[in-house]
């Protein structure tokens, strides 16, 4: 019992330590670079020197392999101000050790041991293998880092205004929410910041180079001078004594100085992925046999030659043959195991009892790609198209007010690589082509310059558009391309004609489905309304009415409500319709207004007016326009006119008309102009000014 409490107050005396060193952090630093700025000054024994040299070798391998571990650099955000930190004190001990090599002639035991080791007896050794060390740093290592962070600092910068477009892009699509999009707008920033600090930051190891060169040269020179001239030590032991402990200096700060420019070139060359830098390697560098093969034939090939020792080229080209046999077993039989389990798969699939019944079923909605589009839907490679549907739906639901059934997702080997269609209950009804692995730019009229890519359309609205590659996307983005990737587009399409076919989505199920939901918080006007005033086939017809036109249905309580009203008095699915647009008259006038808060409206030319209502025709499908050919022909034409002078104006209109011919007219004009919304004056809001800015004439109109 003693020991399990003296134990319990170890365990919590150690978790109070950390809180404390954890809450008090910049309190620690500040301490710590001020002991840092104190080491410049305060001279130090050898000892506490060799334990900073080995403290610093100890953070340079820990920042190097952070580096190698990182996925993406904003993990790693604070590598600027770090390397700042750890230059400083670098800098610190090599004053230190000057100090101590000028005036004792000893600066401890590792720097001992490193220039003794190193130099081996020669001191012309020792200063080869300080330079060779110093450019491959500051040549190398620190000059291409310093590049490549200065072009991305740029690119970055360059790439911000078309990223933002991208991603109110996905959110005015639905394929992200209001807190992912801020996520992504946050981390757009921090990459600049970072790859801006980044670009400043590298100078510093490049100064830390010459640095290192200087403080070797001054410890080398001096030192030589002091034990000559204050020591009387001939010249050759001098040299022999400072030169030791000058190589060993110098070594013993350009190795971490190396690691740390490493780490920085690997940090600012460093994409994002799903894995650390080893797996990376190994999969990219080692995942086709066929070059280990060729490469294995070309060492054998070079052994073969006359005069080239044949050994060394043997050996390597068997390592190389063997690790691509071996690669390309283990290709094999993960492709066997593979297919087993799709085999297992399906034979259980054909001896279900279930299997013929299933095969019956027709989906609501499906989507069947390609074989190529396969990884955008394949977790394991990447793929978040499941994802990305589920976003979908949810934003179809909040805008129109109606739940999206299941998309199903099939592989269909009968289909073009690169193709995709959407079927309704097994009928198709669009489709396109998306070239995986590149990215659809499309111009929303601020590009500056055209951009090389393969043309094509995209298939949502029908813009042109061009597939670029990977790399070539921020310079797109520069240029002011909207830049979007297979999955968005293919997800938006899919958005769109979902949209557009949703009254045939709504089933009478659904409908049901609606009304049990809203039967629990409204159960008084659920229970006036089915069964006693309309059946739900009736309701679904009012609602598909709406939904066909683009009102939202989400508002079901109104709607629900007007019905009862309504419902006593006609069972006619148009008049219901139009007595609930009427009560979703706000809901409409927001859903058309401007910018400027106004409804930009055409309206008919009174007599037109007149002569359309006296060509009200009563059918089997409800009311509707019988016109002569030569008028509806003119009628169509002046519409189109009026609509394509506001389109050049950059307003969006709608068409004004009498609650009598709204329907009838809405019907008539759907074919030729289907994106022009036509309203009745009493389904405007009183608080929304409306803004007449064209009159449909026609030079004569007759019934």
């Amino acid at each position: 019992m003693a020991a399990a409490r003296t134990s319990a107050r170890r365990d919590t005396s150690d978790v109070g330590l950390l809180s404390i060193i954890t809450r008090n952090s910049d309190v620690a630093l500040a301490i710590t670079v001020l002991a840092v700025i104190g080491l410049m000054i305060v001279p130090v024994p050898p000892m506490v020197l060799s334990l900073l040299i080995v403290a610093n070798f100890a953070a340079s391998v820990t920042i190097m392999l952070i580096a190698m571990y990182t996925r993406e650099v904003l993990s790693f955000s604070v590598f600027p101000s770090l390397l700042l930190l750890v230059t400083l004190f670098r800098l610190a001990i090599n004053i230190a050790s000057t100090r101590l090599i000028l005036l004792y002639g000893d600066a401890g035991s590792v720097i001992d041991a490193f220039g003794e080791f190193v130099i081996g007896g020669s001191l012309i050794v020792g200063i080869v293998v300080f330079l060779i060390l110093l450019v491959i740093q500051f040549v190398v290592i620190t000059n291409g880092a310093g590049r490549v962070a200065e072009v991305a600092a740029r690119f970055t910068l360059d790439a911000m205004p078309g990223k933002q477009m991208s991603i109110d892009a996905d959110l005015n699509a639905g394929l992200i929410s209001d807190t992912e999009a801020r996520t992504r707008r946050a981390k757009i920033s921090a990459e600049a910041d970072f790859y801006g600090a980044m670009d400043g930051a590298s100078k510093f190891v490049k100064g830390d180079a010459v640095a290192g060169l200087i403080i070797t040269s001054i410890n080398l020179i001096g030192g030589m001078t002091i034990g000559i001239v204050q020591q009387g030590l001939a010249p050759g032991e001098a040299v022999s004594a400072f030169s030791i402990l000058t190589v060993g200096d110098g070594l013993v700060s350009q190795i971490p100085a190396l690691l740390v420019s490493t780490a920085t070139g690997i940090i600012v060359t460093r994409a994002a992925s799903e894995g650390h830098l080893g797996q990376d390697i190994g999969g990219q560098l080692f995942s086709n046999p066929r070059v280990m093969f060729i490469v294995a034939g070309i060492l054998t090939t070079f052994g073969l030659v006359p005069g080239l020792p044949r050994s060394p080229f043997f050996i390597i080209a068997a390592i190389m043959g063997g690790a691509g046999y071996l690669l390309r077993q283990r290709q094999r039989a993960r492709a066997v195991e593979v297919a087993e389990a799709r085999e297992v798969e399906d034979r259980d699939e054909a001896q279900s009892v279930d299997s013929v019944v299933n095969m019956l079923r027709v989906d609501p909605l499906e989507v069947e790609v390609g074989y190529g589009l396969i990884p955008l839907v394949d977790g394991e490679h990447g793929g978040n198209l499941l994802h990305r549907i589920t976003i979908m739906r949810r934003q179809i639901a909040t805008d129109l007010g109606i739940v999206v059934p299941m998309i199903r997702i099939r592989d269909n080997l009968s289909l073009p690589a690169n193709q995709y269609v959407l079927k309704l209950r097994g009928i198709e009804i669009g489709g396109g082509q998306l070239l995986a692995g590149q990215f659809l730019a499309m111009d929303s009229g601020l590009a500056t310059a055209e951009i090389a890519g393969t043309a094509t359309t995209e298939p949502a609205f029908g813009l042109p558009a061009r597939w670029i590659a990977p790399a070539d996307k921020q310079q797109a983005e520069f240029l002011g391309y909207t830049v979007v990737d297979p999955p968005s587009v293919l997800i938006t399409h899919v958005s769109e004609l979902i949209k557009r076919h949703s009254p045939e989505l709504l089933s009478r199920q659904d409908v049901q489905t609606l009304l049990n939901h809203l039967k629990e918080e409204y159960p008084a006007v659920v229970d006036e309304l089915v069964p006693g005033i309309l059946t739900v086939g009736e309701v679904q017809g009012v609602l598909q009415l709406l939904l066909a036109e683009g009102v939202s249905v989400r508002d079901l309580v109104t709607i629900a409500e007007t019905l009862a009203d309504l419902g006593r008095q006609t069972k006619e699915i148009e008049a219901l319709t139009e007595g609930v647009r009427t009560a979703l008259a706000r809901q409409i006038t927001m859903q058309h207004r401007a910018a400027d808060n106004r409804i930009h409206a055409m309206t008919l030319n009174p007599r037109l007016e007149q002569s359309l209502a006296q060509a009200l025709t009563p059918t089997d499908a409800g009311m509707a326009l019988v016109v002569s050919p030569e008028l509806l022909q003119r009628l169509l034409t002046a519409v189109a006119a009026q609509l394509e002078r506001a389109a050049a104006q950059g307003r969006q209109p709608v068409l004004l008309t009498s609650s009598r011919i709204r329907r009838p007219l809405r019907r008539l004009l759907e074919r030729s102009v289907p994106a022009l919304p036509v309203i009745a004056f009493a389904e405007i809001a009183r608080e929304v000014e409306v803004e007449a800015i064209a009159q449909v004439e026609v030079e004569y109109a007759a019934a």
